[in-house]
C-alpha cells in the first residue's frame, strides 16, 4: 500500500491519494445540493477572513475549489485567482476610502506581488498537477507554523 510511484522526478507515496479518495467519497454523501450549502459557507468564511486580514482568501479558496467542487489543482488554482480579484479589489476600495493605505508601500508591494504573480503563472505550466499539491500545502503548512511560533512562541 506504500508503494512508491515516480513522477517527473519526485517520489511519492499513493497513501496521501488513497486518504484523497476516501475524503472524497464522505463528500460525495453530502449529495449535490449539501456540497452547494457547504461550499456557499465555505466561501462565506472565505469572504469575511479576507475583509478581516486584507488578503489570502485564495489559499482557502484552492481547498474549496479541490475538496468540495472536485476540480483538479491547476484548475482550482486558476479559478481561485480569478476569484478572489474582484473580492480583492473591493476590499482594497474600502481600504483606501478608509484611510487604510499607504501609497509608497502599496506601489512597492503591488509591484512585486505583480511580477512574482506572473513568474508563479509560467512556473505552474510546468509543475504537474501532483507536484503544485505538494508545493501548495507545504507552503501552506509552513506559513502556519511560522506564524504560529512568531506570535506565540515566545
Amino acid at each position: 500500500m506504500q508503494s512508491e510511484t515516480k513522477t517527473t522526478g519526485l517520489k511519492y507515496s499513493k497513501m496521501p491519494c488513497l486518504l484523497a479518495q476516501n475524503h472524497k467519497k464522505g463528500i460525495d454523501k453530502l449529495g449535490k445540493k449539501g456540497r452547494i450549502v457547504l461550499t456557499v459557507i465555505a466561501s462565506l468564511f472565505v469572504g469575511i477572513a479576507n475583509g478581516l486580514f486584507g488578503g489570502g482568501g485564495g489559499m482557502l479558496v484552492v481547498p474549496i475549489f479541490t475538496i468540495l467542487l472536485g476540480l483538479e489543482e491547476k484548475l482550482a488554482h486558476s479559478s481561485a485567482i480569478l476569484t478572489i480579484l474582484p473580492l480583492s479589489l473591493v476590499s482594497g476600495i474600502i481600504y483606501i476610502t478608509q484611510g487604510n493605505f499607504t501609497v509608497p508601500n502599496g506601489l512597492w508591494v503591488g509591484g512585486g506581488v505583480i511580477i512574482g504573480g506572473l513568474i508563479g503563472t509560467f512556473l505552474m505550466k510546468k509543475l504537474s498537477n501532483n507536484a503544485l499539491k505538494i508545493v501548495f500545502y507545504t507552503l501552506m503548512i509552513v506559513a502556519g507554523v511560522s506564524t504560529l511560533i512568531k506570535n506565540f512562541g515566545g
